[in-house]
């Protein structure tokens, strides 16, 4: 489902709660190009859990690997130019 930012504004949030009932995520456009999407707070949550999820499974293959860097943490400000 699509809908411009001023039919949002025009509307209000309750227009965003009736059109979820029959739609999975509604995008939002700005100036006729998608800009947001808006979905339910369960499949946000989800998929930022399947990211994170993602993410550890990367560092624990590189620490398998051998692909990290051993130091101190002034160390690594120094490396990494902090």
């Amino acid at each position: 489902m699509l809908i411009s930012a001023n039919e949002l504004k025009r509307r209000g949030i309750s227009f965003i709660g009736s059109l979820m009932k029959d739609h999975y995520e509604i995008y939002v456009s700005v100036r006729g190009k998608k800009k947001f999407v808006i979905l339910p707070v369960e499949e946000y949550e989800r998929l930022r859990e399947a990211e994170l999820e993602s993410i550890i499974k990367r560092v624990e293959k590189d620490y398998e690997e051998g692909r990290y860097t051993a130091e101190s943490a002034e160390e690594h400000f120094k490396r990494v130019g902090i």
